[in-house]
């Protein structure tokens, strides 16, 4: 089995993430692709059994950055209508959602650090708290069910085998480490946060945030990566459809 895990914006080499070490755990594979948006060309998602988009920088709605996100846009929805299980997270989330048919639009307040979250279906996404670290949210798509949420921002949905998540399930020490060092410092500095105790309680949480991280993984695989997929939807619904024979026409005498 073989994962396509999506960074953006910065070349750099990230550490591995909670994400990554539960995939491994699993005995997956993943590719790990960088998109700058400076002409890059993404793999063909049909070559994976999993499309993981993770957060960026970048904002969703910006009509500069428009242009450049729509070849991953046109890569999730090629995925999702193929039924390849599509697990977004933040940003990815946002993009997620976008190419479902949502969007994404300022929250109504940011969110950095652990939040709790209130859930409707805490066997799927448990109330955490979960990391999160965002300014934006997406307006779900049409027909998509929203599973989480705060007051900032919904924080999970699901629409066939696509799973979008507002926080960060898969933060650990060194990811964070690396977002303060490339920029984050200023950010939680400008939102009235300490980044060093930030940093400590990613550190002291490591433990139960990869455990909450590992049991999403497995709930997204069982209840999500399984459901039916569009096509398969399509063809049930056809199958369903009863065909009304009209019947064959009298055959009249013939007259001399």
């Amino acid at each position: 089995m073989r994962a396509l895990i999506i960074q953006h914006d910065s070349p750099a080499p990230a550490p591995v993430n909670g994400l990554q070490s539960a995939l491994t755990a699993r005995g997956w594979e993943y590719e790990v692709h960088t998109f700058t948006g400076a002409g890059d060309v993404l793999p063909d998602p049909l070559g994976f059994d999993l499309v993981v988009p993770l957060g960026s920088i970048w904002t969703a709605h910006d009509p500069e950055i428009a242009q450049v996100i729509e070849p991953e846009l046109a890569l999730l929805r090629r995925a999702h209508a193929a039924g390849v299980p599509i697990f977004g997270i933040c940003f990815g989330g946002q993009l997620l959602a976008t190419a479902l048919g949502g969007r994404t639009e300022r929250a109504a307040y940011s969110e950095h650090g652990y939040v709790k979250i209130e859930t409707e279906d805490p066997g799927l996404v448990p109330s955490g708290p979960w990391f999160q670290f965002h300014d934006d949210r997406w307006i779900t798509p049409p027909d998509a069910r929203t599973i989480a949420s705060t007051g900032s921002a919904p924080q999970a949905f699901v629409l066939g085998r696509s799973m979008g998540v507002q926080f960060h399930p898969e933060i650990n020490p060194a990811l964070l480490g690396h977002w303060l060092a490339g920029g984050g410092t200023a950010v939680l500095r400008a939102k009235g946060h300490d980044p060093a105790a930030v940093l400590a309680e990613v550190q002291t949480r490591a433990g139960e945030t990869a455990g909450l991280m590992d049991d999403l993984v497995e709930a997204f695989f069982i209840q999500v990566a399984t459901a039916p997929s569009p096509a398969e939807t399509v063809e049930a619904e056809i199958a369903d459809v009863e065909i009304a024979v009209a019947p064959a026409p009298a055959v009249q005498p013939a007259t001399a």
